[in-house]
């Protein structure tokens, strides 16, 4: 993070916020002319600090209604069963996230399905039967308190 400056760092934040302001909009959210920002922005890129742009959609406007976070221990604990699992795991499009754990379980996944019925057939005809899964544990979100997908930036650089 030597590189940058708290230029930089203002447009990390903004682009965050709003990934489609244009040169013009962000100039005049940090006082620096469009080019710099045009600049710096394709730098911070080309350097991998933004790593893409997305639509944010909501879920529940497509019937996504049930978000579930989902514990998993694996029947063995081996590379070839890990691969297997992670193998399944990146092929469901209702896996939003999946997070490999220390501890007691050995996989938290972030999933969304239309309702109960999709949530059971998620759990009991594509995670349980497959060769790799022991055990599930399933939690159903009541509410969000907090959703972020970005990551915190300094307010400023030190030193």
């Amino acid at each position: 993070m030597e590189h940058l400056d708290n230029f930089d760092l203002k447009i990390l934040a903004e682009l965050q916020r709003d990934g489609h302001l244009t040169n013009n909009e962000l100039s005049e959210l940090i006082a620096l002319s469009p080019s710099q920002c045009s600049r710096r922005r394709s730098r911070l890129e080309a350097e991998g600090y933004i790593i893409g742009y997305q639509a944010q959609i909501d879920r529940q406007k497509l019937g996504l209604d049930l978000m579930v976070v989902i514990s998993v221990t694996l029947a063995t604990h081996n590379r070839d069963n890990a691969k297997r699992f992670g193998k399944l795991i990146s092929d469901l499009p209702e896996v939003l996230e999946a997070y490999a754990l220390t501890g007691e379980m050995d996989y938290h996944l972030r999933v969304v399905t239309p309702d109960l019925a999709g949530l059971s057939r998620f759990v009991n005809d594509v995670l349980l039967p497959h060769d790799s899964v022991q055990h599930v544990k399933t939690s159903i979100v009541l509410d969000t308190l907090k959703s972020f997908s970005g990551v915190p930036i300094p307010q400023r650089m030190k030193g």
